[in-house]
């Protein structure tokens, strides 16, 4: 249980409270640092699966506890853009990922429960989602636009990947749904 990836990924649901405290801090650069903590946890995501493949410190803990990590920081994240930004626009897609992450989670459980996980694993498209869906995060959290003078356009690639993750969340839906269709549709 207490091997190096399980530690990153324990420490990852840590730090949501901390990213969730210093986002809202009344300091000037208070969003800059929230955003880099979901970063630092971002990449902590990544270290933890290729840790345990590379160690091969693989275990029913950790492939239990990554994806709860996951979801319980970008659920997070979604909400507070949601809260800073006061936007249909970012609201509407932020529903459709909080949604669609219900909705697959409760798919693998059941098709976990019927001996089919393989059916639903994590696809490619799945992949992409996730790393627009972090893109988009990142820079609507940092809230900036311009730095140092520079426009940089972050807030405006946040907006765009966040519609990009949102497709791609949809269309990876659809693909776990019609893997999973013949086995939700046979008769008892």
């Amino acid at each position: 249980m207490y091997t190096i990836p399980n530690l990153l990924t324990m420490f990852r649901v840590v730090l949501i409270p901390v990213f969730v405290t210093v986002y809202f801090l009344d300091y000037a650069y208070a969003k800059e640092l929230g955003a880099f903590i979901f970063w630092f946890a971002a990449i902590t995501d990544w270290f933890d699966g290729y840790l345990a493949r590379k160690l091969q410190q693989s275990s029913a803990f950790g492939a239990f506890l990554d994806p709860v990590a996951d979801k319980l920081i970008v659920a997070t994240a979604l909400l507070m853009i949601t809260h800073t930004y006061n936007d249909l626009w970012i609201t509407l897609p932020a529903i459709l990922l909080l949604a669609r992450e219900v909705y697959i989670s409760s798919l693998r459980e059941w098709m976990g429960q019927q001996g089919l996980s393989a059916n639903v694993q994590v696809s490619f498209i799945g992949k992409l989602k996730t790393t627009a869906q972090m893109l988009a995060l990142i820079g609507l959290l940092s809230g900036l636009e311009y730095f140092m003078g520079y426009r940089i356009y972050w807030v405006s690639l946040g907006y765009i990947m966040l519609y990009i993750a949102t497709v791609l969340s949809l269309w990876s839906m659809w693909i776990y749904t019609k893997a999973a269709w013949p086995h939700i549709s046979a008769r008892s």
